[in-house]
C-alpha cells in the first residue's frame, strides 16, 4: 500500500506543475491592454489641447502656447520714510491720588465718577467747624497779646525817660525792654496759629490739583477721613496732553540722538493693537538716561495732544517713529522682490516681452515700498504678480492690473502700490536698510 501511494504521488506531480505557467499569458495581455488604453487617453487629451490652441483667436494663440500673463510695475524716483516700529503703552503725564490732609467727617462729594475736572475745581468738603473754633481762639489770643504789648511799650518809654535822670535802676529798664520783646514774639506766634487754623479750614475744601478725569469714588460721603489714610478719596488722571512710552534697540540710539541734536522734530504715530487704525500723531519728547542691560533697549517718551481722546491711559499701541526721509530713491513695490540662489532679485521685463533675472540690492523699506540701491534704474519694469511660474528668458504678456493693484511707483513718493500702510509692517519691525522681500518663497531660477 505504501508503494501504491508513492506511485500515485509521482504520477500526479507532473500534472500540477504546468498550471501556473498556463495562467501567465493572460496577465501579460491584460497589462499590455492597459498601456494601450492609457496611450489612447493621452493622445485624445493632446489632440483636444492642440485643437483648443489652434481654434483660439490669433491675438491669444501665441500667448496660449508660450507666454505667461504678468502684472508689471515701473521703478521710479520717490521719497521713502525711514521708520522704527515699536510697541508702546499710553502713560498719563500726571496721575494724582487725592488724599485728605486733615481729619474730619466727609460731608460733601462735589464730583461725578468719570467727570472731567479742571485745576482748582472743588472735589470734596470736610466738616470744618472745629477748625473754625480754633481760628477764633487764635484770633482772641492775638488781640490779648497786642494789648499787653501796647502797655509794655508805654512802660518802656517812661522807664527810658526816667533812666536818663537816673531815677530808676538800669536793671528795671532792661527787664521792661525784655518784656516788650516777649510780647512781640507772642504776637508772631499768635499770628502763626491763626494762619494754621485758616489753612486747616482751606484743607476742608479739597480741590483738584490738575486738570483731568476723575476715577471711581474710593470713599463715600459721611465717612471719617484722616490725614494718614493710604486709600485716598479719588484718583485724577491727566488726559490732555498724554504720552506714550515705547522702547527701541540700542543700535538705533545714535541715529535718533543725531537727529535730536540737529534740532529736528521726530513725528511719532500711534496705531491700535492691530496696527491698521491710526489713533493720533505726536512728537518725540525725550529719551531715558540709561539702557536696559537685560533687553538691550532704551525707553523713549512721545507726547500727543489727544484732543479727541483717542488715547487712554495704559492702552497698548503700536508706535511708528519717523527718523528720517530718504530722498529721490529708486522705489519699487515690495511684492516685486524675489529671493533665491542669486540672492535678492526681480524679474525685469525686456522690450521683446521676455523677462530677465536681475539681482538687486535693497535699501530702506516702508510699508509696501522698498528702495533699490543698485540693480535697477528709474523706468525699468518689473513683475509684481505672476512671477511664480517665470524663468530667465521666459515670454510674458502684460495684463492690466485691477485699479490700484501693482501700480507703478510714482515720483515724490505718490505710488499707487506703494502708499505707506500701517499694516505693511508687523509690530516690532523697523524700516531697515536691509529690508523688503517677496511674500512668496521663490526658488532659484535656472
Amino acid at each position: 500500500m505504501d508503494d501504491r501511494t508513492s506511485t500515485d504521488f509521482h504520477k500526479t506531480l507532473p500534472l500540477e506543475l504546468p498550471a501556473p505557467a498556463a495562467k501567465a499569458v493572460p496577465k501579460k495581455r491584460h497589462r499590455f491592454g492597459l498601456v494601450l488604453v492609457l496611450l489612447a487617453v493621452a493622445g485624445v487629451g493632446w489632440w483636444m489641447y492642440t485643437r483648443q490652441a489652434t481654434q483660439a483667436p490669433p491675438s491669444r494663440r501665441a500667448d496660449f502656447a508660450v507666454t505667461t500673463p504678468v502684472v508689471p510695475a515701473t521703478a521710479a524716483l520717490g521719497d521713502i520714510d525711514v521708520t522704527l516700529n515699536a510697541l508702546g503703552t499710553v502713560t498719563s503725564l500726571a496721575t494724582v491720588t487725592i488724599r485728605s490732609q486733615i481729619s474730619g467727617y466727609l460731608i460733601r462729594v462735589a464730583y461725578q465718577e468719570g467727570q472731567i475736572v479742571n485745576k482748582g475745581d472743588l472735589l470734596a468738603e470736610i466738616d470744618s467747624r472745629s477748625y473754625e473754633l480754633a481760628l477764633a481762639n487764635a484770633q482772641g489770643t492775638l488781640e490779648r497779646d497786642k494789648a499787653l504789648l501796647a502797655m509794655a511799650q508805654l512802660d518802656l518809654k517812661r522807664y527810658q525817660d526816667l533812666a536818663k535822670s537816673s531815677a530808676i535802676p538800669r536793671q528795671q529798664l532792661d527787664t521792661q525792654t525784655s518784656l516788650v520783646a516777649q510780647y512781640q514774639a507772642n504776637i508772631i506766634s499768635d499770628q502763626a496759629q491763626i494762619d494754621n487754623a485758616k489753612l486747616n479750614i482751606a484743607y476742608c475744601h479739597i480741590v483738584a490739583p490738575v486738570t483731568g478725569r476723575v476715577g471711581l469714588r474710593l470713599i463715600d460721603q459721611g465717612n471719617y477721613v484722616t490725614a494718614g489714610d493710604a486709600t485716598g478719596l479719588v484718583v485724577i488722571t491727566q488726559l490732555k496732553p498724554i504720552s506714550v512710552i515705547f522702547t527701541t534697540a540700542e543700535d538705533n540710539l545714535p541715529q535718533i540722538q543725531k537727529r535730536l541734536r540737529d534740532g529736528a522734530t521726530l513725528p511719532v504715530t500711534a496705531y491700535d493693537r492691530t496696527g491698521t487704525t491710526k489713533l493720533s500723531v505726536g512728537e518725540l519728547k525725550t529719551l531715558d538716561n540709561q539702557i536696559d542691560t537685560t533687553t538691550g533697549t532704551v525707553k523713549l517718551r512721545a507726547q500727543f495732544a489727544n484732543d479727541d481722546d483717542s488715547l487712554f491711559p495704559n492702552q497698548f499701541v503700536n508706535v511708528r517713529l519717523l527718523v528720517d526721509v530718504e530722498r529721490q530713491a529708486t522705489v519699487i513695490p515690495i511684492s516685486a522682490v524675489q529671493r533665491g540662489a542669486p540672492g535678492t532679485y526681480v524679474y525685469l521685463i525686456n522690450a521683446d516681452s521676455t523677462v530677465t533675472v536681475k539681482p538687486i540690492e535693497l535699501g530702506t523699506s516702508s510699508g509696501e515700498r522698498v528702495a533699490v540701491r543698485s540693480g535697477l534704474s528709474p523706468g525699468d519694469r518689473v513683475v509684481v504678480d505672476g512671477a511664480d511660474k517665470l524663468r530667465n528668458g521666459a515670454k510674458v504678456v502684460v495684463r492690466d492690473p485691477n485699479p490700484g493693484a501693482g501700480a507703478a511707483a510714482a515720483p515724490a513718493g505718490q505710488q499707487a502700490a506703494g502708499q505707506q500702510a500701517p499694516s505693511g509692517q508687523q509690530p516690532g519691525q523697523q524700516g531697515q536698510r536691509q529690508g523688503g522681500g517677496s511674500r512668496r518663497s521663490q526658488g532659484a531660477p535656472p
